[in-house]
């Protein structure tokens, strides 16, 4: 067996074009991770969406820690929180796996959660939470959800 296959560090993400869930191995971000279903580039330099019918997959398939944005189209303090954890996930491609929850398309993970109030981050290690922050967010914030 290879030192890489050794070393791999997957994570499972949407495509953000076909809807289909694919393995990436963050070791590989260089050759470009492609969808298995239409080809289409994965991307991981910025927030990937989750929903309730992923979102245990995604969270237990995942060998980096988690930032979970949970937000709502509508919510202003969401909205303006964007463009941080955009810059945030561009900065920590490959050591941290940046994800969105819209809780108003999916109510029972937003349950199951907890979620009272929007914006809120949470961050996972392990399929475990660690960390919460409610309100808006800065790039101090999201890095210490996941130290």
């Amino acid at each position: 067996m290879s030192a890489t296959a050794n070393t791999s560090r997957p994570v499972t993400v949407r495509c953000a074009f076909c809807g289909v869930l694919n393995r990436v191995d963050l070791d590989r971000l260089d050759a470009g991770p492609k969808c298995g279903e239409c080809g289409r580039p994965i991307r991981l330099d910025r927030p990937v969406k989750v929903t309730d019918a992923d979102f245990d997959r995604i969270i237990s398939g995942t060998s980096v820690p988690i930032v979970l944005d949970c937000y709502a189209d509508w919510c202003g303090p969401c909205r303006a929180m964007a463009p941080a954890l955009d810059e945030f996930a561009h900065e920590h491609t490959g050591r941290v796996l940046v994800l969105k929850l819209d809780t108003d398309a999916n109510p029972t993970t937003t349950q199951r959660l907890g979620i009272r109030g929007i914006p809120t981050v949470i961050g996972f290690r392990d399929g475990t939470e660690v960390r919460r922050h409610v309100g808006l967010a800065d790039l101090a914030v999201l890095a210490a959800l996941v130290q």
